[in-house]
């Protein structure tokens, strides 16, 4: 049974930890909603950061940094996974993110993280994150 995560208004550093913790347990977790997740700090800090993770490396050979949204947010699940090992790869598999929400999901109870919720005064979105970086939302 897959368990389906809003990421409505959550953090995206706190949501990516639960989310990795419940994955080595063996939990198959779809994240709906990913473009509407926040990240919080300073909308600049943030782009630059961002946009100097892409920036890395060659095309040939890597690091790869995503410019969607829903690979933005598993890429950031990713980091908290031992990814190298075995097991993390394992529970990376069980691991799927979604722009907006599928079809597949529609009329299925969302579970939203209450402790990953905040409002801050700044922040940025996902989806304006990958916007920025270049990605093509619908």
């Amino acid at each position: 049974m897959v368990t389906v995560v809003d990421a409505t208004g959550a953090v995206l550093g706190r949501l990516a930890s639960i989310v990795a913790k419940r994955l080595l347990n063996g939990e198959e977790i779809a994240i709906v909603n990913s473009e509407k997740a926040i990240i919080v700090g300073d909308k600049d800090s943030i782009k630059e950061r961002y946009k100097e993770k892409r920036e890395i490396g060659s095309s040939r050979k890597g690091p790869y940094f995503p410019r969607r949204a829903d690979r933005i947010v598993k890429r950031t699940v990713r980091g908290m996974l031992p990814y190298q090992q075995p097991k993390g790869r394992e529970a990376l598999k069980r691991l799927k993110c979604y722009i907006g929400v599928p079809k597949e999901f529609e009329g299925v109870e969302f579970e939203t993280i209450e402790s990953v919720k905040k409002t801050p005064l700044r922040y940025i979105t996902v989806g304006e994150l990958s916007e920025f970086l270049g990605a093509k939302l619908k």
